[in-house]
């Protein structure tokens, strides 16, 4: 059996170099125009080689000249990364300008007297149905009036008496690096810290949450608001963009915002920063050093 396949693969390869002739004939004087004299093996090598400089060719011409621009997904790099920036800056104008027309039809609203009026007031009874009422505060009310009166605030009272040590646990990332100009102050209802840091410094997430908030108000410019665990809230205003859209899962340190000018309370640019724990307000300047 093994000398049969022999003997077949033998005749096979003598076959394929045995030679042969092409020749052409002239019709008329039946003279040799032209002869060509190969073997099958020559005839296969020489249609190797040419499919081999071909391919070469082609595989030259694509990566090396202008002709790879037409091939999908082969373009120029370069011009893929300014086709994407400027799709970024179309959408944040096109966000910008959603803002604007949300503002001037405010605006509008306002010139025109066409705002929400309040529910008009209950007309007297003239009945005299509810004359003998008796509409007075007991003692006993009035004694409590006077002592809730004399005390603080619960919110004043609960943002005062938080613990340290209730989140000792947690280590805050600084959103920005900078000056603080105006600190904490519940008197003046001012619930967070005023940081003014360089131009375009990135903000980034004191903790580790989900992005719950991303808007803009006419007061606050651009704000975003981040839910962490234990019930606390970190809140970011005054922004220039905003880089994360509700349901972002963050991490600590993450850029979410650019700092930024935008709002009518802001008097330059900075990053209005809060910190609320179980919807109180908390210093924040007891838990990060900025």
């Amino acid at each position: 059996m093994a000398k049969d396949k022999n003997s077949r693969w033998k005749i096979f390869t003598d076959q394929l170099k045995n030679k042969y002739r092409l020749v052409i004939l002239n019709d008329e004087t039946f003279g040799e125009t032209f002869s060509f004299r190969s073997s099958p093996l020559g005839l296969l090598i020489l249609i190797g080689a040419v499919t081999i400089i071909m391919t070469t060719l082609v595989i030259s011409l694509v990566a090396f000249t202008s002709l790879r621009e037409y091939i999908p997904g082969y373009g120029n790099i370069a011009e893929r990364r300014e086709l994407l920036e400027l799709s970024i800056k179309a959408d944040s104008l096109q966000q910008t300008l959603s803002s604007r027309d949300w503002y001037m039809n405010n605006l509008v609203n306002v010139l025109s007297d066409s705002l929400e009026r309040a529910t008009n007031k209950p007309q007297k009874d003239t009945s005299g149905k509810f004359q003998k009422v008796n509409t007075k505060p007991s003692e006993t009310d009035i004694q409590f009036r006077k002592d809730v009166e004399n005390e603080p605030s619960s919110l004043q009272f609960a943002g005062a008496n938080i613990k340290k040590n209730q989140l000792a646990s947690y280590l805050f990332f600084s959103p920005v690096k900078g000056i603080v100009t105006t600190s904490f102050n519940l008197t003046d209802q001012h619930f967070g810290v005023d940081v003014v840091a360089k131009k375009d410094e990135f903000i980034k997430s004191t903790l580790d949450g989900t992005v719950v908030y991303q808007g803009f108000t006419p007061n606050d410019g651009y704000i975003i608001q981040i839910q962490h665990e234990n019930n606390l809230m970190s809140i970011y205003k005054h922004n220039s963009s905003i880089l994360k859209k509700p349901g972002d899962r963050v991490k600590s340190g993450e850029p979410v915002a650019v700092i930024g000018n935008t709002g009518e309370t802001s008097k330059g640019p900075h990053l209005h920063f809060e910190l609320w724990h179980n919807g109180l307000p908390i210093n924040p300047e007891e838990f990060i050093v900025f």
